[in-house]
């Protein structure tokens, strides 16, 4: 593996995982995209341990391709500062960069990629939008449905998850790490076309 000292010139993909650092927050919804990331780490046997740019960061490759796996940790409302730095050391095109989060508007479990849009009302996406000055990035949303009753959204999306509901994550994560693969290794068309039609 490189040192970070220098930048290479051949195609890069950045695969941005959005969540909140801290172990107090590891097993709540709004860190579906910290769960995807280290399924892929898992996955390509890649060590997520360096800590540069205001993020976990690591540097792999997948089906031929040069790939790096980000975990911002700047908390999910700053995600754009990580997310900032992250692109000006690897100047990827923007359609090389994956960004996967937690979607209140879709149902618990289910999954969905985009190639580009707005933000939904996710914030750690409207700071990644606000800083690159563009929505054209693909994002990979995994469902975790809206609070029921007279719970908040903040509340809900930090609440800490039973065992039994993070076990029934698990393969919405694998799906999530299955479509990452397909984005990387068939465009993001291809992958759309394969996973959005895949039920819960």
């Amino acid at each position: 593996m490189r040192s970070f000292a220098a930048v290479e010139a051949f195609t890069v993909k950045v695969i941005v995982g959005l969540g909140n650092p801290g172990r107090q927050y590891e097993h709540t919804r709004h860190n579906a995209g910290f769960w995807v990331v280290d399924e892929l780490a898992r996955r390509w046997n890649i060590n997520l341990n360096s800590k540069k740019f205001r993020s976990i960061v690591a540097e792999g490759h997948y089906a031929g391709e040069k790939v790096v796996l980000v975990k911002p940790q700047t908390y999910m409302n700053l995600s754009g500062l990580a997310v900032q730095e992250i692109v000006r050391y690897w100047p990827v095109d923007f359609a090389d960069l994956l960004v996967i989060y937690d979607d209140l508007d879709m149902d618990p479990y289910r999954i969905r990629l985009r190639s580009k849009g707005s933000s939904g009302g996710h914030r750690g996406v409207a700071s990644i939008i606000d800083l690159l000055q563009t929505d054209e990035f693909p994002r990979l949303k995994i469902g975790i449905g809206r609070p029921q009753g007279s719970m908040s959204v903040p509340d809900y999306v930090l609440a800490q998850l039973s065992p039994e509901e993070l076990a029934a994550y698990q393969d919405a994560v694998q799906q999530c790490a299955d479509a990452v693969e397909a984005w990387i290794s068939l465009g993001i068309e291809q992958a759309m076309n394969q996973y959005n039609s895949t039920k819960k």
